[in-house]
């Protein structure tokens, strides 16, 4: 039963990232005003005498996501845009949903350690450590296995098993961020050089205009 997992999932990521990335509070909570126009490292503090319970609180985890899509794969995530009363806090949580073959493609969350808690089927997954080793650290993950990518490295998750699968993330910050390899490389505006891209890439130009075209914004 997904249930059961799932509950022992939340408890597991409220208790695992106490000790979060981000500043820690100064007080019981600072619930964001998304209404504020002053920038902060963050978000500005709501009245506390305004704060209510909605303001801690969001649902919908339950409802699969929509994964007809080229990756096969969607995420759900719940950052302080979501729940204002994250500010501050340092956690997150997303849950990834993927068709057969789905891909959460080679990815990094600037921001955030990530704890990956397999709740259904079968992921491949693993985290590059940095230059000059470039090490593929990988597993595959079964109901119930847990996998934990650091803070900064290119990570992926990849269906391999005969069924669905559905994966909880839990993330060490309010707001993780997320710089998706190839989008950025390829997909960036305005785009990058065709010749740092054929050089850094040691590709032709056919082929970087090539990945240009199925990365851009448009598409």
């Amino acid at each position: 039963m997904a249930a059961p997992i799932l509950v022992f999932v939340l408890l597991s990521l409220v208790s695992s990232l106490a000790f979060a990335f981000d500043p820690s509070p100064l007080q019981d909570f600072c619930v964001a005003d998304n209404a504020s126009p002053v920038f902060v490292n963050g978000e500005v503090c709501k009245d506390p005498k305004l704060v209510q319970a909605g303001d801690f609180f969001f649902s919908g985890l339950d409802i699969p996501s929509n994964t007809t899509n080229q990756l096969a794969s969607n995420a759900n995530l719940v950052t302080v845009a979501q729940i204002a009363g994250l500010n501050t806090l340092g956690i997150s949580i997303v849950r990834i949903d993927y068709a057969l073959n789905g891909l959460i493609p080679p990815h990094t969350h600037p921001r955030a350690t990530e704890i990956l808690v397999v709740i259904e089927g079968t992921l491949y997954v693993g985290f590059v450590t940095s230059n000059p080793e470039n090490r593929l650290i990988s597993k595959v993950l079964n109901k119930g296995d847990v996998f934990v990518s650091p803070i900064g490295l290119i990570h992926f998750q990849f269906n391999v098993g005969q069924t669905n699968a559905i994966a909880i993330a839990g993330l060490s910050s309010q707001n993780p961020g997320l710089i998706p390899i190839a989008n950025s490389v390829f997909g960036s505006t305005p785009p990058i050089s065709d010749d740092v891209l054929t050089k850094a890439f040691q590709l032709g130009k056919n082929v970087v205009d090539s990945l240009k075209s199925k990365f851009s914004p448009a598409n």
